[in-house]
């Protein structure tokens, strides 16, 4: 599925559950992944780790065509600036990296100059 997320893909978005506090990433990645259920904890099946998830709300229908769930899961890979500041994301993030601080039920979150610059590149500037 896409990373790149529109408040369409996520009206029925009732509370968004961070697993660790969101105050200490720069960014995030986002994507929607399909689940058999709409308000428990997703199975997570990338490298990295999920850091939160969307739980859906009581109108959300699943997929007639797979009777899944599509939910946003927010995670983190293992080269992201989090576990490696020096690394590839020092300055820059990935495409479906948004500031963890302006994300809400129902909206994808910015792409902050934080989130995109990081703040190697904030404190030089």
């Amino acid at each position: 599925m896409s990373s790149l997320l529109t408040e369409s893909d996520l009206i029925h978005e009732a509370d968004v559950v961070w697993l660790e506090d969101p105050d200490g990433f720069d960014y995030v990645r986002q994507a929607l992944d399909k689940t058999k259920r709409r308000n428990t904890k997703p199975p997570y099946a990338r490298d990295g780790r999920m850091v939160g998830y969307a739980v859906l709300g009581e109108e959300a229908e699943p997929d007639p065509d797979s009777g899944l769930y599509k939910r946003r899961v927010l995670f983190l890979l293992p080269h992201d600036r989090d576990n490696d500041p020096d690394g590839l994301y020092q300055e820059g993030a990935p495409g479906e990296a948004v500031d963890p601080r302006t994300i809400e039920p129902g909206k994808p979150g910015a792409k902050t100059p934080r989130s995109q610059r990081g703040p190697a590149a904030i404190a030089s500037a």
